[in-house]
């Protein structure tokens, strides 16, 4: 949903965040060479500008709110990147420093808080957000401000739509593919497994009605029908009761209901529609936005001991990139376990930034825009260590960045095509990849 504030309220809103950023410890006043600080809740204390001279990137993703379970660990892999960047020399010349800002998974947060970074901080770009609402909000200060946004997980098709017109100038990328691709893997896994009838439940926001569109769309020309097409169910980002969305999307028992959802918002949907006994015999359909460790356990168990979303299957972007090893390896190594969905598109979204900062020889959001493409694609040496792709251009030479997350060939509306994982819940609550789907 687009975000109007005048100009006046926007200059409150700003500086009110500012002082509650810097009251609540979001970002901290250290050389973004330090290793990163981080506290038992995921959230992570990353560093600001030491200098007014290097290049300056801010990350613009949520550590609170309904994505808070995936953002928590997504954002941790910029301050990553810029350390690793720094370690062999920074971006020309000089070390990169790094402003994160908690998003809260709300447009409004999202609008004061790109505002900061664009006009207080003056990044060059922003690894942000995750959100495509907040990325609705965050684009339109981004883009007057000349700010490269590169969203690591918004995936709604609007992003492709406006970007088609020419609305973005440039400053907009995305290192995970549109819902289109996932519209259609999903479309393909549901006709794969029979389903004829499904039935559908979104967010209402750009993210839940771009995919609900692009699923229709997709199911129909498999052959199959969604049932409450004409009657589609959409609720409320800050609903807290969901008892008639529930009624209405499991009314006729389908063959699946295919939920669009945020884990927090989700997890009571899910709840409601088993305390009415509408998920006995349907089978349930997710996505990318409740792929955590602890859906299962917000969802709860049936009266027997049973986890509610036990079988359940859904999709997400999945990684398959030349980088990937080297990335999971480095991880591990900082944080003791295994990379979370989307923290490797959060690693390559902060390196395309350095990348295209070295390659224009310039720290601005112009000198980025104008290079980002050229080193995401060929021709150009493939590298997939950024430190590598670093040195070559400081030689004056071509890149072609393969990513962890992907090739990360980012195309003139600043998509990307990827691999889907297919994930389902075990009867132990555990979230287990099975497969992987390709749109194409």
């Amino acid at each position: 949903m687009k975000k109007t504030i005048n100009a006046f309220a926007l200059a409150i809103i700003t500086f009110t965040t500012g002082v509650l950023v810097a009251a609540c410890g979001d970002t901290n006043s250290q050389s973004s060479s330090n290793p990163q600080n981080t506290n038992d809740s995921g959230a992570t204390s990353t560093p600001v500008a030491a200098t007014t001279e290097g290049l300056k990137i801010g990350s613009l993703l949520p550590t609170t709110g309904d994505l808070a379970a995936i953002g928590q660990q997504m954002v941790e892999s910029v301050p990553l990147l810029v350390n690793t960047v720094n370690a062999c020399g920074g971006v020309n010349g000089q070390p990169v420093t790094v402003v994160a800002v908690d998003d809260q998974t709300d447009p409004k947060a999202g609008a004061a808080g790109m505002t900061k970074l664009a006009t207080l901080d003056k990044v060059a770009g922003v690894v942000g957000s995750f959100a495509s609402s907040v990325s609705s909000a965050a684009i339109s200060i981004a883009v007057p401000n000349k700010v490269m946004l590169v969203s690591p997980g918004s995936t709604s098709p609007v992003f492709t739509e406006k970007a088609t017109k020419g609305d973005y100038k440039g400053y907009w990328a995305r290192t995970a593919p549109p819902d289109t691709y996932q519209a259609q893997a999903l479309a393909q896994l549901a006709n794969k497994k029979g389903f004829k009838r499904v039935s559908t439940v979104v967010i209402n926001n750009d993210y839940g009605v771009g995919f609900e569109k692009a699923f229709v769309q997709a199911f129909e020309k498999l052959g199959g029908t969604v049932v409450n097409k004409n009657n589609p169910v959409r609720y409320d980002p800050k609903a807290t009761t969901f008892d008639t969305e529930a009624q209405a999307a499991f009314a006729g028992k389908p063959d699946a209901v295919l939920g669009v959802f945020y884990e927090e918002t989700g997890s009571l949907f899910l709840k409601s529609a088993y305390q009415q006994g509408g998920t006995q015999g349907v089978q349930i359909m997710l996505t990318d936005g409740v792929k955590s460790d602890t859906f299962p356990d917000r969802v709860g168990k049936t009266q027997d001991g049973k986890y509610i979303v036990a079988g359940a299957i859904g999709t997400v972007p999945g990684s398959n990139g030349k980088g990937l090893e080297a990335f999971t390896k480095l991880w591990q190594e900082k944080r003791k376990f295994a990379p979370a969905p989307y923290t490797p598109h959060g690693w390559d979204a902060a390196a395309l930034l350095v990348l295209s900062a070295q390659a224009a020889k310039e720290n601005t959001g112009v000198g980025i825009a104008s290079k980002i493409r050229e080193v995401a694609n060929a021709p150009g040496v493939e590298v997939s260590d950024v430190c590598e792709g670093l040195k070559l251009l400081k030689e004056g030479k071509d890149i072609n960045y393969q990513g962890a997350s992907g090739n990360v060939d980012i195309d003139q509306n600043g998509d990307v095509v990827g691999v889907y994982d297919v994930w389902t819940v075990g009867d132990d609550g555990k979230i287990k990849t099975i497969e992987q789907v390709s749109p194409k």
